[in-house]
């Protein structure tokens, strides 16, 4: 397979007819702000998640800010999260005036360790936000077991819907405040939004009104009860970050789809792990991905640099000038600027060894069979190429 097919992303959502189906009728309904879609939305995901309550919000970035402030974190607090994970991790407690606290993950997992936390534990230590890293699911009942009670741990499970603890419950049902992304290229796509699921309804009924202005009721109910109050309470200053019914009926589609979509990506894995060449000098992959609890929103590839001509950047390069959509998740967000001017960093050796040599191959419930066996000929063709 070496003639070139047409620019493969690293993730393409997977939209059919029923979506399309689906997002016309909300249109023509007359109602596609949060309204009945939503509502429907978060009670299959509580079935789905096995969670009493879930909270959709218009980012996962909004779900870790939102939790962090109902686990009452402020200025002055220090919140543990890995340095190998997106920006919002972080900057969701910049945003309330705490500090994120870097540290170090396990370089096979590439998710943070109870070690790699508790050696960050200050008095300051108010929360850790934990990160299911591709899909992998961390031991949180574990990690509970080792931390002091005061200290909460908060999910981001922007990578893990459909993962599963090891005890098989899925990752959202611990009873930590669990955050979801729903982005573009996530596992179960909406475009954009994100989720909180817990179970606590007291906390998840102040979410809902923070999501709204920190009003007590919703546009929705304004908008279908004559009788309702015509000018709402508002009960705290809230934010502008609800989730509308134009993406809620994508995102019940796409729940319905999980089963469909977590086959193909397992299959894509096995081609991969079974004919990715460069193993037998080292060529290694996230530990357990082709576990039936791993939710492989990426396939994380670990370079044998020791035995190559070129660097991960490069190699990165030539991949997508073959039209292979590789990146590189992520840049360890301790080396960057904007974090090291707001205090010093210190090194993070698994985090930064990684970092030199991993690289994401495209992986979507979009792609086909034949496309992933594109990427492994292409793949092979290039190590090969760059074999020292």
């Amino acid at each position: 397979m070496n003639e070139k097919i047409e620019y493969l992303p690293f993730g393409r959502p997977n939209f059919s007819s029923e979506e399309i189906d689906a997002v016309t009728r909300v249109m023509k309904s007359g109602w596609i702000g949060m309204g009945p879609e939503t509502i429907a939305f978060e009670q299959e995901l509580c079935v789905f998640l096995n969670v009493s309550n879930v909270v959709t919000v218009n980012s996962c970035t909004s779900a870790l800010e939102l939790s962090l402030l109902v686990s009452g974190i402020g200025p002055g607090d220090e919140v543990i999260c890995p340095s190998l994970t997106w920006c919002s991790t972080a900057n969701a407690s910049l945003y309330l005036g705490a500090k994120p606290v870097f540290c170090d993950v396990d370089l096979k997992s590439l998710c943070i360790t109870e070690q790699n936390i508790i050696e960050k534990i200050t008095e300051k230590t108010k929360a850790v936000v934990v990160v299911h890293f591709g899909g992998y699911a961390i031991d949180v009942v574990s990690l509970r077991a080792k931390l002091p009670p005061e200290i909460v741990i908060i999910e981001d499970a922007a990578h893990a819907i459909g993962s599963r603890y090891l005890d098989g419950t899925p990752v959202g049902s611990s009873g930590n405040l669990t955050c979801f992304s729903f982005y573009a290229n996530k596992n179960l796509s909406t475009g954009e939004g994100g989720a909180i699921a817990l179970p606590n309804q007291e906390v998840a009924d102040r979410l809902r009104s923070l999501r709204q202005h920190g009003l007590v009721s919703d546009a929705w109910k304004r908008f279908t009860h004559p009788k309702s109050i015509l000018t709402a309470e508002l009960m705290e200053l809230g934010y502008k970050m609800n989730y509308n019914d134009l993406q809620a009926s994508l995102g019940r589609v796409q729940l319905r789809r999980q089963g469909e979509f977590h086959q193909r990506r397992l299959d894509i894995a096995k081609l991969y792990c079974d004919e990715l060449a460069g193993q037998e000098f080292g060529l290694s992959f996230q530990d357990d991905v082709l576990s039936e609890d791993h939710a492989r929103h990426l396939f994380v590839v670990m370079l044998p640099l020791e035995h190559l001509n070129i660097d991960r950047n490069d190699f990165v390069i030539a991949l997508r000038d073959r039209n292979v959509g590789a990146a590189i998740h992520y840049a360890p967000l301790h080396s960057m600027k904007f974090y090291r001017d707001l205090h010093d960093q210190p090194s993070l050796e698994n985090t930064e060894r990684l970092y030199e040599k991993i690289l994401t191959l495209p992986i979507s419930a979009s792609m086909t069979i034949e496309q992933a066996k594109y990427v492994v000929s292409q793949f092979n063709s290039l190590i090969q190429e760059c074999y020292k």
